[in-house]
């Protein structure tokens, strides 16, 4: 059902106004019961003052008797002609003056955390324009040496509802656009473990000796260590020889 401006301001109104129900109020309010008997108590919303309904076209005064009379009938908002058809404006989302200043850090955020994520994308999130997007990627912002990466759902500058649909849906477009190469390398962990091991292509010189083992005819390694006697022992010629040299 949909929900009356100034619901608390309206509910006010109605505790002070009418005889109609808490739970009655409550619904029309979108508000708990016991918050409206509060207001009746005077323990919430003591500051608020009371906004007409019936001034304000959102209610009748026949549509209030008629609840009056009956406790089990759900007050309806007025029909508004004027507000049919109405779209919603388009642009970037309103950012209060008291989160500005954290805006650029819930950027670097999405920019480090969420790559994947257009400019685009992270304009409709926080609220802000491409140019800054684009500085904050090439770390070419007038204050980027004094940014702190900061969760934009902490700041309160988005939902988590609306973040998750942004990265499942950035996710999905480059999943659609990547190669069968790249897909393989973004295999979970569990699965990578449970693939089998891939041939791995023998190094020069494992294939040398491979080679060298394989053959019959190969002529064996001298292995023998010589006498060092041998080096003294030389036969005649060899000492004359060195001598003529």
């Amino acid at each position: 059902m949909a929900k009356p401006i100034m619901a608390k301001a309206t509910a006010v109104w109605l505790v002070d106004n009418t005889t109609l129900s808490f739970k009655q109020i409550a619904d029309f309010c979108s508000l708990h019961e016991l918050e409206v008997q509060g207001i009746a108590d005077g323990d919430v919303a003591g500051g608020v003052r009371g906004f007409d309904p019936v001034a304000n076209n959102q209610l009748t005064a026949e549509e209030i008797k008629t609840a009056e009379e009956n406790p089990l009938h759900k007050l309806k908002l007025k029909f508004n002609a004027a507000a049919q058809g109405e779209e919603k404006r388009r642009g970037p989302r309103y950012t209060p003056l008291s989160k500005r200043q954290d805006r650029p850090n819930s950027i670097l955020w999405l920019v480090k955390f969420h790559p994947e994520l257009t400019d685009g994308q992270i304009a409709k999130l926080v609220g802000t324009t491409k140019p800054t997007i684009q500085s904050i990627r090439e770390r070419t912002h007038w204050n980027i040496a004094n940014m702190q990466p900061i969760d934009p759902v902490a700041l309160g500058l988005c939902k988590q509802s609306e973040l998750d649909a942004a990265v499942q849906k950035a996710a999905k477009n480059r999943d659609a656009g990547m190669t069968d190469d790249e897909r393989r390398k973004l295999l979970s962990t569990e699965d990578s473990l449970a693939a089998d091991a891939e041939p791995k292509i023998p190094t020069a010189i494992a294939g040398l000796e491979a080679f060298s083992l394989s053959g019959d005819d190969e002529e064996k390694e001298d292995t023998s260590v010589p006498d060092a006697d041998s080096f003294f022992n030389l036969p005649d010629g060899a000492h004359d020889d060195e001598e003529d040299e």
